[in-house]
């Protein structure tokens, strides 16, 4: 399955936890809820992964956690704020290139309509 297969399902499904959750909850209910709805389509799925920095022979953990990883491919970071900034941006980008992913989704649930939460990344 490609990046662009992945990233429909993810919508479809990221829109029916939307709709039944509604905005505004804490994000790792969120997480929770998309994680369920993705394995239930297949997809291999991984929450919270570690992602240390390495800088030539030395390895970090700094703490930087991928909300969830789906299929070693595609990225998604969770947001529950009023407006992405850049350093919601830069954070997606970051874990794209330590994951070696080309795909990332930015998805707020805070927004009264996701379609107006989704930001796709591309590296």
């Amino acid at each position: 399955m490609n990046e662009n297969e992945i990233s429909k399902i993810v919508l479809d499904c990221a829109f029916k936890v939307h709709t039944k959750l509604g905005s505004g909850l804490l994000e790792k209910v969120y997480r929770e809820c998309l994680a369920y709805e993705l394995k239930k389509h297949g997809l291999s799925v991984e929450q919270e992964v570690a992602m240390p920095v390495i800088y030539e022979t030395i390895k970090m953990d700094c703490g930087y956690r991928i909300d969830i990883l789906i299929n070693k491919k595609v990225v998604i970071e969770l947001k529950v704020v009023e407006d992405f900034t850049i350093e919601h941006v830069a954070q997606c980008l970051t874990y794209m290139r330590f994951a070696n992913c080309r795909l990332g989704l930015l998805l707020n649930f805070y927004k009264k309509s996701l379609k107006d939460g989704i930001k796709r990344l591309i590296l």
